[in-house]
């Protein structure tokens, strides 16, 4: 607690500048990583987002965590059997979610309310260390009817050990050792638990991230012999050999059962016994699976997943009717990502959180924040829901996580990973920085970066350059898609970093299931035609293939628009078809597409 103080003392030497005024600093982990982490996330308190995605964040915080209804959340936990099996996940998602989200705005309302449920899913722990929502004779798998009894702890122990990183309670670590006690003198001395949750045990091993936080932030060792234990059973008869299969190569599809989500929930938690234990075979075995994603299952919008599987190899299809990208695989393979560019520091991995924040995400999320889709078509229209639904659960929890990725810092490095207007603080060995970013973005792509120091500080300046972006140019050098370095410098208060970068409309060509079809993009943004600005949608006239132009991004200041137009070469007809984000297009329940035909 003392370290967490004086970092406090002197994060406060500068002036509050938009941000918190008590820092809110996570509790240290006692378990150092065996693979080093080449960056480190800035502190949600430490940081402030605007512009488009901060208006997202935001209402994701106003409109969802701080107003929604937690009472259905906790009452399979005060009065059991819950009304679904798998209805125990969601108080613990909402507590990671509101407790990073805390973390970030420092809203007293919502520290209120974080307290408050967390003392009430507490208090439902019984003696023994059971904190789920399931009557006694059908308890862990070892009844019939308690597939995702395991799967429910293992949020219950996200959330609440979020709630201790970011409070300092006590009481949370020891509800959650608790439960890990309970799992440990349950599994595999009275079965394998692999028998505990369904999709070949995928459900119950997911336990397997928070075991190994756990064992961080404890140091006890038999939480780290658990997680062993836990990715051993991935091996037994019938279990869904996780790593093995991908070592061999083999993609995501062929792997278990296929279910996305299970999948990717257990790929966090090998990528973080990878960290603590130095196994570079399973750091292997999670980025054979992002390769196979990235290259054959991913979505032009950052998501996978079709029917709540894995695809065959390009097998993207677009409609309503394929229930497409659940926004719980979007949620967990934004986070996979940015536990993988901690690891490595890899732009890519960076890439992939932006297309995926700024498309399929918040495609899912209503622009009020309050409701969220379960599928998210890119041809189709939107279905937002208010009942009680993992997807309604998880995509909070990623946008609750957008902002301690948009700045990094490294050894004696600074990284700028945002081109949104946004500021943010940190700590140089016993020197206080912050950097404010003023921006263009996303209309003009030109920023400037200003340092705020109280003396000179030496660091080197990193700032990403996705492949839109590219070429980014600062002064007389251009840099190519990847990280553009500024050398190491002395800098003095108010000095300042320009740059510019690319930012105009694309075309992107459609392949497979969307061969002889356009998408269109602007920087970071996949574009959508919406019925509202385009009558008659459906039977829109197909653009001319070889005459298609790039979007341009209209004057005006109610959102952003885009218009493309070409002229069929065949007849002189100009075609035109107006455009929004995918992000927002549909949100008043229309029709609306990605991927438009074309002719000719």
């Amino acid at each position: 607690m003392l370290i967490r103080k004086s970092l406090a003392t002197l994060l406060l030497a500068l002036p509050a500048l938009g941000l918190a005024a008590t820092p809110v600093l996570p509790v240290p982990y006692k378990v150092s990583s065996a693979i080093p982490e080449v960056m480190r996330f800035s502190e949600l308190s430490q940081v402030r987002i605007q512009g488009w995605l901060g208006d997202r964040i935001d209402a994701n915080e106003r409109s969802r965590l701080l107003v929604v209804d937690t009472d259905p959340l906790l009452a399979g936990y005060l009065k059991k059997p819950g009304k679904q099996e798998w209805i125990g996940e969601h108080v613990g998602k909402w507590l990671d979610a509101a407790t990073l989200a805390w973390a970030y705005s420092g809203d007293p309302a919502l520290k209120e309310k974080l307290d408050r449920v967390a003392a009430q899913l507490m208090g439902a722990q019984e003696p023994d260390g059971y904190l789920g929502t399931y009557l006694p004779a059908q308890r862990f798998g070892l009844f019939p009817g308690a597939d995702w009894d395991v799967w429910s702890h293992a949020y219950n122990m996200i959330g609440l050990l979020s709630y201790y990183r970011y409070t300092g309670n006590e009481s949370a670590l020891a509800a959650v050792r608790r439960v890990c006690d309970l799992l440990i003198a349950t599994f595999p001395s009275q079965k394998s638990i692999l028998a505990a949750g369904t999709h070949e045990g995928m459900a119950a091993t997911s336990v397997l991230e928070p075991v190994v936080e756990l064992y961080r932030l404890t140091g006890d060792r038999r939480y780290l012999e658990f997680a062993h234990y836990i990715v051993r059973a991935y091996d037994e008869p019938g279990g869904p050999a996780i790593v093995q299969t991908l070592l061999k190569g083999m993609g995501v599809n062929r792997t278990a059962n296929g279910k996305a989500y299970e999948m990717l929930a257990n790929l966090m938690g090998i990528c973080d016994l990878a960290r603590v234990t130095g196994d570079r075979r399973l750091l292997e075995a999670v980025t054979n699976a992002w390769t196979d994603i990235v290259r054959n299952r991913l979505y032009l919008t950052g998501t996978a997943s079709l029917f709540e599987h894995f695809s065959q190899d390009h097998e993207l299809p677009n409609s309503d009717d394929d229930h497409v990208g659940e926004t719980c695989v979007t949620t967990t393979w934004i986070q996979l990502n940015l536990k993988l560019l901690e690891l490595t520091g890899g732009a890519a991995f960076a890439d992939e959180v932006e297309r995926s924040l700024y498309n399929h995400l918040s495609a899912a999320q209503n622009p009020r924040g309050d409701d969220w889709c379960y599928f998210t078509p890119l041809d189709g229209t939107k279905h937002y829901d208010k009942g009680i639904t993992c997807c309604h659960s998880s995509g909070p929890r990623a946008l609750a996580l957008a902002p301690e990725s948009a700045y990094l810092q490294g050894e004696g490095m600074l990284y700028v990973n945002t081109f949104e207007p946004s500021r943010v603080r940190f700590l140089l060995g016993d020197q206080a920085v912050e950097l404010v970013q003023e921006t263009g973005f996303p209309r003009i792509g030109q920023s400037v970066v200003t340092v705020h120091a109280p003396r000179a500080v030496r660091f080197a300046l990193r700032i990403r350059v996705p492949g839109w972006a590219a070429p980014l140019r600062i002064g007389d050098q251009e840099f190519g898609a990847g990280w553009a370095t500024v050398r190491e410098k002395t800098w003095n208060d108010n000095d300042q970093v320009h740059f510019t970068y690319s930012l105009r409309g694309r075309v992107i060509r459609g392949e497979y299931a969307n061969f002889s079809r356009v998408a269109f993009a602007w920087g970071p943004y996949v574009l959508a035609a919406d019925a509202i600005r385009n009558p008659g949608l459906e039977s829109l006239e197909a653009l001319p293939m070889n005459a298609v132009v790039e979007p341009s991004l209209l004057d005006t200041k109610v959102g952003l628009q885009f218009s493309a137009k070409a002229t069929r070469p065949w007849d002189g007809k100009e075609v035109s078809v107006e455009l929004v984000p995918f992000a927002d297009a549909g949100s008043s329940g229309g029709q609306y597409s990605v991927w438009l035909r074309t002719g000719g």
